[in-house]
Parts: C-alpha cells; sequence; structure tokens
C-alpha cells in the first residue's frame, strides 16, 4: 500500500533498501544507537520566550541550547544547510555550516533522512526572514528512521491507514496530534471539576467473575489456575454501587470497558466511560450536572458555550431540552396513537408497520423503546434529555413513584448520539432480586446481552444503600463531539479493526 503520490511499492521498497544501506555504513563506523545526548531546551519553549528578542539581542546573549528531535524537513546546499527538528511541543530551524563542524560532520548530516532523529547543540540567531534558528555547533544522529515518511504536501491521506498506523498519522499529522491533546485536557477537566465537588477517584476489577452493570454482550477469557472463565468488564457500575454501600458516598471512575458488538463511527469494542455515583441523591441532580458540566467544558476549552460540530453551531449556554421517551415517540411518529404507547399488542403491530425487527418475547416497554432508538433517537440533534424509560429496560434502575412502569432513569443525547445514561439507581434488595431473575430468564431463552444474577450484589443492597443517584458519560462520544471529529476512531489512538488481508 502506498499513500505517496507518484510513488509505488516498487519505488518504497528502493527507498527502504537505500535507508538500511545507509544503516549499515553506520553501523560500520561505529553507530550504537546513542543514548547520552540530552535537552535543555523544547522547541516551543524557545519560541514563547525569544519570539521576541532581535537578532542583536540573541547574538549579543549567545544562547546556548541543546535540542532533539524528529528531521521533518531538509534544505542542503554547499557550504551550509538548513533543517527543521520536531519535538512534542513544536518545530524549530537548525541552520549548519560546514566551516564550523568540519567536514566530515556536515558530510554525515547530508546523509540523513527525513524521520531520523537527531540532536543538535547551538545558539539562537534569526535568519534574515526572521525566523528563530539554532545554528549548530554539534549534531548527533541520535536513530535511524527506516520508513520514508509520506510526502510533506499531502500527507497520510488513507484513512484507514491512518488508523493501522497512528504512529505516522501522529508524526505527519498537526490535526490528530491536537485532538488528542484536547482529549487529554477534557478528561483533566471532568477530574477536577469532580474533584471539587469532594468525589473521590476508585478503582475497580477488569477482570469479573460476573459481568453486570449494563445490558451488553461480554468478551470471556480464562484464567488458568483459578480454573475459571471471567468476563471483561462491560461497565463498573454494580462495584461502584457496592463502594456506595460501603460508605464512599461519592465516587467515580474514568474507566475502560469492553462490550462484545460491532463496530461503526460510534462504537468501538473497548471504550472510555466516565460513571460516578453520589448518595442521597436522585436523577434529576444528574441532569443538572451533566448540563452544567456539557457548558463548562465548552467555555473552558473554546472561552464560549457556542460549540462547532460538523459544520454546525450547537449553543450548549441555553437551556437543554427535557422530553420523556413516550412524548419523543409520539412527536417523531405522529401517526402513532399516543395513547396507546403501552399497549402491547398495539406497540407490536406498530413494529411491524414500521419495519422494525422484535422478537416474540419482548414485552411493552422493549417494543417502545425499539420504536423509539429506530425512528427517534437519531433526530435528537440538539442537547436532548430523554426521561420517563420503562423498567423492562432498566433492570438498575428505580422505579417511578406512581407509575411503577416507569423508572427514574434518563438519557442524554446530542448531534442523534447517546453521549450519557442516568438513574436513581435501585436500592430495594427484593426488588433487584427479582429484576434480576427475570434478566437471568431471558438470558436462558437466548438473549445474549441480559444479565446474571448476582449474589453478592444483592447482599450488599441488603446491607443497605442509601438513595443514590448514578451516572455514565461516555467520553469517547464526547470527545468526538468537542474535537468536531466525525467518527469515534478518530478519537481513539488505537481502534480496532478488522484484521487487513495480505494485498
Amino acid at each position: 500500500m502506498s499513500d505517496r503520490k507518484g510513488k509505488g511499492t516498487g519505488d518504497e521498497h528502493r527507498l527502504v533498501a537505500e535507508r538500511r544501506r545507509k544503516l549499515d555504513e553506520l553501523r560500520q563506523s561505529g553507530f550504537a544507537w546513542p543514548n547520552q545526548r540530552r535537552r535543555t531546551a523544547m522547541a516551543g519553549q524557545l519560541h514563547a520566550t525569544f519570539d521576541g528578542y532581535s537578532d542583536e539581542n540573541l547574538l549579543a546573549e549567545n544562547f546556548e541550547v541543546c535540542i532533539g528531535g524528529r528531521l521533518m524537513a531538509k534544505r542542503v546546499m554547499g557550504r551550509a544547510s538548513f533543517g527543521k527538528l520536531r519535538d512534542r511541543s513544536g518545530e524549530i530551524q537548525i541552520f549548519l555550516k560546514r566551516d564550523i563542524l568540519g567536514q566530515d560532520v556536515y558530510q554525515a548530516f547530508k546523509t540523513w533522512d527525513l524521520g531520523d532523529i537527531a540532536w543538535v547543540r547551538g545558539t539562537l540567531f534569526r535568519t534574515d526572514r526572521g525566523e528563530l534558528t539554532v545554528q549548530a555547533a554539534e549534531i548527533d544522529l541520535l536513530s535511524k528512521s527506516l520508513q520514508p515518511l509520506p510526502e510533506k504536501f499531502h500527507g497520510l491521506t488513507d484513512q484507514e491507514l491512518r488508523y493501522r498506523q497512528r504512529y505516522v498519522d501522529l508524526i505527519m499529522n498537526e490535526d490528530s496530534r491536537q485532538v488528542f491533546r484536547q482529549r487529554t485536557r477534557i478528561i483533566q477537566y471532568i477530574r477536577a471539576y469532580l474533584d471539587a465537588m469532594d468525589f473521590m477517584e476508585v478503582e475497580t476489577p477488569m477482570m469479573h467473575a460476573i459481568p453486570g452493570g449494563a445490558l451488553a454482550r461480554p468478551f470471556v477469557t480464562h484464567h488458568n489456575v483459578l480454573h475459571r472463565d471471567l468476563f471483561l468488564r462491560i461497565a463498573p457500575e454494580l462495584y461502584l454501587k457496592r463502594l456506595v454501600v460501603g460508605g464512599f458516598e461519592r465516587v467515580y471512575e474514568i474507566n475502560r470497558s469492553f462490550r462484545n458488538e460491532g463496530v461503526s463511527t460510534q462504537h468501538n469494542p473497548e471504550f472510555t466511560m466516565l460513571e460516578l455515583y453520589l448518595a442521597y441523591a436522585d436523577y434529576e441532580v444528574l441532569l443538572d450536572l451533566v448540563e452544567n458540566l456539557m457548558r463548562s467544558l465548552a467555555l473552558s476549552l473554546f472561552n464560549s458555550s457556542v460549540v462547532q460540530y460538523q459544520g454546525r453551531d450547537y449553543d450548549l449556554g441555553k437551556p437543554f431540552a427535557r422530553l420523556s421517551v413516550e412524548a419523543a415517540v409520539a412527536h417523531f411518529n405522529p401517526d402513532l396513537d399516543p395513547d396507546r404507547l403501552r399497549d402491547r399488542e398495539y406497540l407490536r403491530d406498530s413494529c411491524d408497520r414500521l419495519e422494525i425487527p422484535v422478537q416474540d418475547g419482548f414485552g411493552s416497554g422493549k417494543l417502545l423503546i425499539e420504536i423509539f432508538e429506530k425512528t427517534a433517537e437519531h433526530r435528537l440533534d440538539e442537547p436532548t434529555f430523554i426521561t420517563g424509560f420503562p423498567a423492562e429496560v432498566s433492570p438498575l434502575a428505580r422505579r417511578r413513584d406512581g407509575d411503577p412502569w416507569l423508572t427514574d432513569r434518563f438519557e442524554f443525547f446530542l448531534c442523534g448520539r447517546e453521549l450519557a445514561n442516568g438513574f436513581s439507581e435501585l436500592n430495594d434488595p427484593e426488588d433487584q432480586a427479582e429484576r434480576f431473575h427475570t434478566q437471568a430468564a431471558n438470558k436462558a431463552e437466548g438473549d445474549l446481552e441480559a444479565m446474571y444474577y448476582d449474589h453478592d450484589y444483592i447482599t450488599a443492597l441488603e446491607y443497605g444503600l442509601p438513595p443514590t443517584a448514578g451516572l455514565g458519560i461516555g467520553i469517547d462520544r464526547l470527545v468526538m463531539f468537542l474535537t468536531d471529529s466525525p467518527s469515534i476512531r478518530d478519537v481513539l489512538l488505537f481502534p480496532h479493526l478488522r484484521e487487513q488481508q495480505d494485498g
């Protein structure tokens, strides 16, 4: 596969062979991947400190620095040459003169390739064009790049190759580097936000004896010494609520979870999620928390409540819409009778009419959610809280007072995607046991996403879980929105892809 305009596979092989020949010559001359060179400055630091200095000031002060980075540009002339070194903070120009370095060292530099890792010691000056530059007094090749970089003006443009070879993508594309810097800032901000609210960050197991905390199909592994199968966690929920039982009343975990499901622009088999639990609160507290967090994140990142995503502006400063599941289904399906949205037979016929595939065992709550997900969810473009989820599809949520068919649960949607899910936690151990039994029966009938019966979690509830509100936020989808990225693969350093076939 080639990403270099005008160059085919044969040309690439020739370029690699030439670089390997250079490495062989370096080895014969004693090159041993030197590790003793140290940096005293970074490119970005030098620009921030000295960009305001005139050439006269720089020459008078005789600032000496040691820098190191990847050679990204090179212009060789007879007795002098220019180059560009890039480190994690940016790029800075270097200037090399044969008369200063000596004929042998200067000649060696002329054989260096773009992508090589180099070290330079020298003094700062400003070129006739005004560019801050390090005039080299000493240079060293630290690491030889054997693979040629994509062309400067075309970069790594093959989208799938960018995902498969993220290291090359990061070398060539500043936009990609900026996305992942922004991702780190977002996670750091969330941590600081919750820490300021007296939440405690914790860690829970990633291998579970019983998968739980969500309706999803797990990955299975095997522990040889214990002679038992274990499951990669689909959610940390049940462990975090055990901690609330134990007296840690405000806990959160930014966790890696795994679900054995499809891959799409919104789904990856492993993903990052924030889950938090807040004792002596209900789901309405979480509505305000999510709205305030989204707004403050935008202000922190962009100094504005308006976020642009895929060519459209979203104003997070306005109050978010709030709508029930039944109201949303009625709104986007005006031909449905809003008074029959809990009638199983009516919903079953409606699914057939809307060509929504369902199973015979689905109750009215599950059928309603199928209609919601297929006809309404993707149309919730503006920030919207959907509330009032049926108990049938919410096995861990508290039933609503006065209407036990529903639960005190919400999901938050933006750009037609679910970003968050929260509810008042079910803390009645007998009700929870009954729902686990129902889930176990569904699993026995072939529902691969249904939950197991978790005896220890029921025991924990029997010790007493205070009224608690729980929230999960999909970090990857949140980062997609805040970095204007159309696919989840754009915000994961190493997304899962189909196996690459030879040829």
